[in-house]
């Protein structure tokens, strides 16, 4: 313990969690767009892929340097959990753009756009948090504003589903938007284990 207080902690891993949470909100942001400008669908999931691939390499890059550095800021079990929470909510926001074009989206519903909004405020949290990751009190704030955001997606989610099945509704519109609404209900979900996982950290080296 002494020896490993003495030996400099890899910094910068927090850079490379900073840059994996800005490309998280960057990806949520240009979904919203998406769903708001449908017309501009294709351009908006392509940025989107190329954002998750640059999580990718961001991730992978994370835990390849967990095995080559001494010490670590926190544990390694630690890291590697998060980065994955962190890159499983992208791949996620890129699996709801690719729907939407795989659907072919035109008449985007309010529902989906309510949606994307709770979700670009939840990264939004994330990112926050991320980059304060020494300032525990910041870290605990934001996470409960995320499991605020996923309990009003939730809501959200429950009546918009409802919505879709009240009348006599198309059958493949059906279909289309409990998909699209089921992924970015996952991802908020997500975007809650990542807020458990920064509390933990945050509990642990507090």
């Amino acid at each position: 313990m002494v020896f490993g207080r003495l030996v400099p902690k890899d910094q910068e891993f927090y850079e490379m969690f900073a840059d994996l949470a800005r490309r998280v909100t960057a990806a949520a942001r240009l979904l919203q767009k998406a769903l708001e400008e449908p017309q501009n669908l294709q351009q908006h999931v392509t940025a989107i892929k190329d954002l998750e691939h640059e999580a990718d390499v961001i991730t992978h890059s994370v835990i390849a340097r967990i095995h080559k550095v001494f010490v670590t800021p926190f544990d390694r079990e630690d890291i590697h959990l998060l980065v994955q929470e962190l890159d499983d909510v992208i791949d996620l926001i890129d699996g709801c753009a690719r729907r939407a074009q795989m659907f072919q989206i035109r008449d985007v519903k309010d529902s989906g756009k309510k949606l994307a909004e709770v979700l670009v405020r939840a990264t939004e949290s994330i990112e926050w948090a991320v980059t304060s990751m020494r300032q525990s009190k910041i870290v605990e704030a934001r996470s409960r504003e995320i499991k605020k955001l996923e309990e009003e997606g939730d809501a959200l989610y429950t009546q918009a589903v409802g919505e879709l099945f009240s009348g006599n509704p198309d059958p493949i519109e059906l279909i289309k938007w409990k998909e699209l609404y089921d992924t970015m209900e996952r991802a908020l979900d997500q975007c809650e284990d990542v807020a458990n996982a920064l509390e933990s950290i945050s509990i642990k080296h507090d």
